[in-house]
């Protein structure tokens, strides 16, 4: 029997997300690629790995069983990969990382830059993500590294194989229209008023956060415009229709004429790298978690 890990991590994100479009919009695949892949599985293994039920496909026992060693197949995959490089007098090879939109914009350009002259034979591709799917891209092996969010009032659920480490801890205020309340520097999100807010949908685990706040100053958010880029809140916020929470990184993403107030609420996020512990030894994830720790630590 032959297969490809392709073919494997397919199959193993199948049993975690139940469709052909999740597992495609983890994987950066189309469904098409995600089906082929399994299809191809099927015809190496010479046994039916997937059935239909209705307009959806359930693995059979072969196919459960299979990905229960596919996990440990492509774990033990990842720390011979880490074991090669580890062999290298330099740092060598390609990563794929994960990014969210504001990181994209903000760190990113000035880390390819540091880490092309630390790292001059070290390769980064680079994809864009929704926030709340890089932990997912990862744990999948789409991705090497992530640099993604986490809230210490509602940690993100993320499965063991993940692990963590903070860049910097961000403490959110409170961007209002300019004019608005021009006696105040500080403000509580008890006193908000009619102001109205400027937020995420609570799906999103920033959302969820923000709303927990709020609820333990004993406050329902009134929210009037239901947004998640951050560029479209300070914008929306600049025209004076709400107030939104920002963070230094979410200021320089545009910059605005609004005033910042600061929040008597202790409201925080972090910024993480997100990896696999199996790949935490690899010399190139070492080396570009180090070039995005000297970023972060200089404030640069």
């Amino acid at each position: 029997m032959e297969w490809t890990s392709s073919q494997l991590r397919s199959l193993v994100e199948l049993t975690r997300r139940g469709t052909i479009t999740a597992v495609a919009e983890t994987l950066g695949y189309t469904p098409g690629g995600v089906s082929q892949q399994l299809a191809a599985l099927e015809r190496s293994v010479r046994e039916p790995l997937l059935r239909r039920v209705g307009r959806r496909v359930e693995l059979t026992d072969a196919g459960r069983a299979l990905a229960r060693h596919a996990e440990r197949m492509l774990s033990i995959e990842a720390d011979a990969v880490a074991a090669l490089e580890r062999t290298t007098r330099t740092v060598a090879g390609s990563l794929n990382i994960g990014v969210f939109a504001t990181a994209a914009a903000e760190i990113l350009p000035i880390a390819l830059t540091r880490a092309r002259e630390k790292h001059p034979e070290l390769a980064v591709q680079s994809r864009e993500m929704v926030v709340d799917e890089v932990y997912d891209a990862v744990a999948a092996g789409s991705v090497d590294l992530a640099l993604g969010l986490d809230y210490p009032d509602v940690p993100i659920p993320r499965a063991p194989s993940l692990r963590l480490v903070r860049l910097v801890r961000e403490r959110f205020a409170l961007a209002v229209p300019s004019g608005v309340l021009p006696d105040r520097q500080e403000i509580s999100v008890a006193d908000t008023g009619d102001l109205g807010w400027i937020l995420p949908d609570l799906d999103t685990h920033y959302g969820r956060a923000i709303r927990t706040v709020c609820r333990r100053a004993g406050v329902e958010p009134d929210v009037r415009h239901q947004v998640t880029d951050t560029a479209a809140s300070l914008a929306l916020v600049e025209a004076g229709v709400g107030t939104t929470p920002v963070t230094d990184l979410m200021l320089r993403l545009r910059p605005s004429q609004l005033r910042v107030l600061d929040l008597t609420e202790r409201f925080e996020r972090d910024i993480v790298i997100i990896v696999r512990s199996a790949a935490q030894s690899r010399p190139t994830v070492a080396a570009l978690a180090g070039v995005l720790h000297e970023l972060t630590a200089t404030g640069e």
